[in-house]
């Protein structure tokens, strides 16, 4: 499902974020990436949506070499990859509900489908009833739920979560992450960038640690 071979990101400003990155994440794995700020979380994250691009080695996700991906096909590649931010980016100016579909309404979808969607995908994350706040109305954990919410309606393979619950309380945590369980139980595989090991320790079926670029823990590789 993703592979990654001898991959090195080093940014123009010589910073070398990531070093000889090898791994296989399999279909409907639950992986925790974990490690400090700065360890290369986001920047993995980055290059398996093609947000950013490998300076060397290898990325493979659904069969499809990242480097030699055109820029035209990048946006059809996504449609199958949902994304989680730390920050939700949310547009604040629009419903829940616009928020929810906007990913779905860039395919050409018709109108009957994306609210039957956008329906299910709410219900799944137990908002259904609030289609018309806007996200300034919600909490912080709301926000998350339908952040989630708009990553998963165009039902992808690959869900990424980049620090998902880092501004977020225990309680909140512990119910986004049995979301996230769900949402892996249904199939999709799930890829969690953390700096929080405990919640590596509760749910995830692989645990990968960085520091300082590289994967300290191999054998889980």
């Amino acid at each position: 499902m993703i592979q990654m071979f001898d991959v090195y990101k080093v940014y123009p400003n010589k910073h070398s974020a990531l070093t000889a990155i090898n791994l296989h994440i399999n279909k409907g794995d639950f992986t925790f990436l974990t490690g400090q700020s700065g360890a290369g979380k986001t920047t993995m994250i980055n290059l398996i949506f093609c947000a950013e691009r490998a300076t060397k080695g290898q990325i493979v996700v659904k069969g499809i070499n990242l480097g030699k991906i055109k820029k035209s096909r990048i946006p059809y590649l996504r449609r199958d990859i949902g994304v989680v931010f730390q920050d939700f980016k949310l547009l604040n100016s629009r419903t829940v509900f616009e928020n929810v579909v906007f990913a779905l309404e860039v395919t050409g979808a018709r109108r009957a489908e994306i609210k039957r969607k956008a329906w299910q995908v709410l219900k799944l994350v137990g908002l259904q009833n609030r289609l018309d706040a806007t996200p300034l109305e919600l909490s912080g954990g709301e926000q998350q739920r339908i952040a989630i919410a708009r990553a998963i309606i165009n039902d992808p393979t690959i869900l990424l979560a980049d620090e998902p619950t880092g501004n977020l309380d225990s309680e909140i945590t512990h119910d986004i992450m049995e979301l996230f369980k769900n949402i892996n139980n249904r199939g999709t595989t799930v890829v969690i960038a953390t700096h929080n090991n405990t919640l590596a320790q509760q749910y995830a079926t692989r645990h990968l640690t960085l520091e300082r670029g590289r994967i300290i823990n191999p054998e889980e590789q």
